[in-house]
This record gives structure tokens, C-alpha cells and sequence, in this order.
């Protein structure tokens, strides 16, 4: 790490990346997205098998959002306003103001096993864009397709020492990086105990960080909410990637009038998600990640019936012909819960949903406001205006309406309070690898009308 780390610096301070023009940047960005493309098959490939993601989802939505990403950072590389002039001031004196926005230097990324190539990009693409060179700490048990990354930067003309990868346990590899002396920023996705840990590492030096951390998303159907668009994208909300997204739609309130209604729904469309081996095209719904991640979802879903939730469906592991001895479970639904439970507060980080009961849209915007988190959330409504007003209300750094996990190239990402603090993706991005300059050039020619002249030598 530490020779990743010098490596970075002084390519950073050669000039060799942070000096070319944002035009030449943008081009080598472009280069970036074509190689990409031309190895999408193995990159696809090298994401299931560590992650357990299932290659229709990564085919159809991380390597095309990567590629996107890709040539809209391009575009907006160009478009970026590196220099504000400032108005000419009359007091004290005439002078000309500049704001320069400049590279931060070395950044430091370390990102999660849940979407291991696409989270890397969206820390590896931003800053790249603005000239900074970058040293990527994967997560230890799902490091093959950021190598892969790192392997196609240097064919893609990016100079070598731009892009570092060091794979290794988030202890000894991770720590080293956030504390290191020659690391000017540190981007972290993960939990949000290890984010505390990192603001405080980070702290010993002074380091800009931004932290995109947990999430226990409310989604919130109105009772005018069309069920056949509402049911399945709640599911696909919170069971998409086996429930392994920081802002999935993990609580679902929904009112009094509809309950049992939707309650019956929820456990007929499950039934429909095809649970089987995520390399093959057919499966929409695969593995969780590891030994210790099974262990702990199956742990939580024992906690919610020991607290008195539901189970409506699911809540064991299952047996996919082909992969047995995988870590598979059940989609798992749980009804009648209370938002105090532990299911509905914390985390679960796999298939499980709870459903809330509620009796007016105010106290459901309480109570999905009533968590340490705010990634995301959700409304399905028919009434636009409604959703609207209701967005408003929510404490979360995305509100979908009708919809959920769509994120855009074009707009920013993060969260509210406990979710963390900085934004990924869209040209806001930008601005979190950057750092602000004031140069003043004072327009007074002559020695005798200097301001300070006075205050200091009479």
C-alpha cells in the first residue's frame, strides 16, 4: 500500500495526468468506456462469480451505467467551470479575483462486495476527470473485476500510476490507506460502522472524505397507488441483488384500508422470482455473498419472529439444484411489524421485507423519517402532486416515485444523516475530487494608494 500510495503521488506531481487538458482527460475517458465494452463478457463474468450477482443484471444495468457514466463525466469534464472571475471591488482598492477549482491530489477509494465494479467507478471515474491519480482498495472477497478495471485503464492509454488497485483485508490494506500521510482524500461505500471508523482514521491528517454508507429505505404505498405497478416494483425494490443494496426499499408501509390486500399480493409475486445460479441468464435472484453475510440475514429474520413480526413467506435457506452448499435464501416477507422492531431499524443487508401498517400519509412520513438513515425512499401514488409534497417531507438523498433502484449517470447520489455525507455521480461528483483556490491580483499601480500601506507603516 504504501508503494501504491508513493507511486500515485508522484504521478500525480510529474504532471503526466493532472496537467493535461480536461479535453485530453475526456478523450482517454472515452478510450476507458470502449475497452470496457470490449471486455464486457469477461468483466460480467469476473462480477458473478465473486459477488453472486446475477449476469442478467450486471449485463443489463452495472457495465451499460459504467459505459454511461463514462461519456457523460467526458461531456461534462469539458463543460466544467474550473475558473470564477470574480467582480472587480472598488474597496479597499481595484483588484481581479479568480476561484480555481484544482485536483485534490491522491485520492483514496475503498468500496464494497456488494457492487464491486460499478461502486469503484463511481469514485475511479470523477476522479480521474478532474486530474487526481487514485489508489482502489477493493473489498478482500471481491477484488477480480477492479483488477480487471485497473488492467483495462492502462490499455486504454491512462498512464500507469493513475489508477492503483491493492487487494487485501479492509484491517491492515484499508487502514493503511485512509492514514496515510500522502493521501489527500478518502471515498468510502459501506457500512456505517466502518465509516465512523474511517471519519475518525481520517481525521489524524485532515483528509477531505465523503461516505456513502447504510440505508433501511421506506417505500410508502398510498391507497390510490396502482398494485400492479406498486407489488412488483416493491419486491423488485427491495429483492433485487438478494436484497444486498444499501438503499433497497427493506421497509414497505402501507395503509390500513389495503393491507390485507397487499399483504396477499406481496406473497403471490414472489412466488414468481426465479431463485437459481447467477451465471445463468434465466435467474433473477441468486446468492448472498458469503458464509458470514448468510449467517447474519438468517439471524435477523430468527429476531423478527422473536419480536413478534409475521413471517409471511420465506425465512430459509434454499437448496438451487446445481449450487448446493450455496449461500441462497428464501425472499423472506414479514408482516405486522412495528417500525421500533429490529428488522425494520437495522440493516439486514439481504431478502428480507418488512411491511408496516399505517393510517394517514402523515404518520407514515413519520415514521419512515424515524431511522438513523436517509440513502433513499419511495412513493407509489397516482397522484403526482401528492408524491411531490411528500418527497419534501422525506429525509432521504433520492425519492423515487413509481420506481426504484434507477439511478442516472446525470444526477447526484448520497445520503442524509446516517447514510453518510458527499454526492456520487452527475457533475455535483465532480466537485467532491476537487479543491478551491482564491487568487487575487491587486490593480492599484502605485506604492502611496495601497491599502495596507497606512495600517502598517503610518
Amino acid at each position: 500500500m504504501d508503494y501504491a500510495v508513493l507511486v500515485a503521488r508522484t504521478t500525480f506531481d510529474s504532471g503526466v495526468w493532472s496537467e493535461l487538458s480536461p479535453e485530453a482527460r475526456a478523450a482517454m475517458l472515452m478510450s476507458f468506456a470502449q475497452k470496457i465494452m470490449e471486455n464486457a463478457d469477461e468483466l460480467v463474468y469476473l462480477e458473478s462469480i465473486s459477488s453472486g450477482g446475477t449476469v442478467r443484471r450486471i449485463a443489463l444495468s452495472d457495465i451499460l451505467q459504467i459505459g454511461d457514466l463514462l461519456v457523460q463525466t467526458a461531456k461534462f469534464v469539458q463543460e466544467y467551470k474550473y475558473v470564477e472571475h470574480l467582480p472587480i471591488p472598488t474597496v479597499p482598492g481595484p483588484a481581479e479575483g479568480q476561484v480555481w477549482r484544482e485536483p485534490i491530489g491522491v485520492c483514496a477509494a475503498i468500496t464494497p462486495w456488494n457492487f464491486p465494479m460499478m461502486l469503484a467507478m463511481w469514485k475511479v471515474i470523477p476522479a480521474l476527470a478532474m486530474g487526481n491519480c487514485i489508489v482502489v482498495k477493493p473489498a478482500s472477497n471481491t477484488p477480480l473485476s477492479t483488477l480487471k478495471l485497473a488492467e483495462l485503464a492502462v490499455q486504454a492509454g491512462i498512464p500507469g500510476g493513475v489508477l492503483n488497485v491493492v487487494a487485501g483485508p479492509g484491517a491492515s490494506t484499508g487502514e493503511a490507506l485512509v492514514t496515510h500521510p500522502l493521501v489527500d482524500k478518502v471515498a468510502f461505500t459501506g457500512s456505517t460502522e466502518v465509516g465512523k471508523r474511517i471519519m475518525h482514521m481520517a481525521s489524524g491528517s485532515v483528509k477531505k472524505i465523503s461516505l456513502e454508507l447504510g440505508g433501511k429505505s421506506p417505500s410508502i404505498i398510498l391507497p390510490d397507488a396502482d398494485l400492479e405497478i406498486a407489488i412488483p416494483g416493491a419486491l423488485f425494490g427491495v429483492f433485487m441483488h438478494s436484497g444486498q443494496i444499501c438503499e433497497s426499499g427493506t421497509r414497505l408501509f402501507v395503509h390500513e384500508s389495503m393491507y390485507s390486500e397487499v399483504i396477499e399480493q406481496l406473497a403471490s409475486k414472489v412466488k414468481d422470482i426465479k431463485l437459481g445460479n447467477p451465471l445463468s441468464e434465466r435467474t433473477g435472484m441468486g446468492p448472498v455473498v458469503s458464509k458470514q453475510q448468510f449467517d447474519i440475514v438468517l439471524n435477523y429474520i430468527r429476531l423478527g419472529q422473536e419480536e413478534g413480526a409475521r413471517l409471511v413467506c420465506g425465512g430459509k435457506p434454499a437448496v438451487v439444484e446445481g449450487c448446493e452448499g450455496g449461500y441462497f435464501i428464501e425472499p423472506t416477507i414479514f408482516a405486522d411489524v412495528r417500525n421500533d422492531m429490529r428488522i425494520a431499524q437495522e440493516e439486514i443487508f439481504g431478502p428480507v421485507l418488512a411491511v408496516i401498517q399505517y393510517k394517514e400519509v402523515e404518520e407514515a412520513i413519520r415514521l419512515a423519517n424515524d431511522t438513523i438513515y436517509g440513502l433513499a425512499a419511495g412513493v407509489w401514488t397516482r397522484n403526482i402532486n401528492e408524491a411531490y409534497r411528500i418527497a419534501r417531507k422525506l429525509r432521504a438523498g433520492t425519492v423515487w416515485i413509481n420506481d426504484w433502484h434507477l439511478l442516472r449517470s446525470d444526477a447526484p447520489f448520497g445520503g442524509y444523516k446516517q447514510s453518510g455525507f458527499g454526492r456520487e455521480l452527475g457533475r455535483h461528483a465532480l466537485d467532491e475530487y476537487t479543491q478551491l483556490k482564491h487568487v487575487h491580483v491587486s490593480l492599484v499601480p502605485e506604492l502611496e494608494k495601497r491599502h495596507w500601506l497606512g495600517m502598517l507603516f503610518g
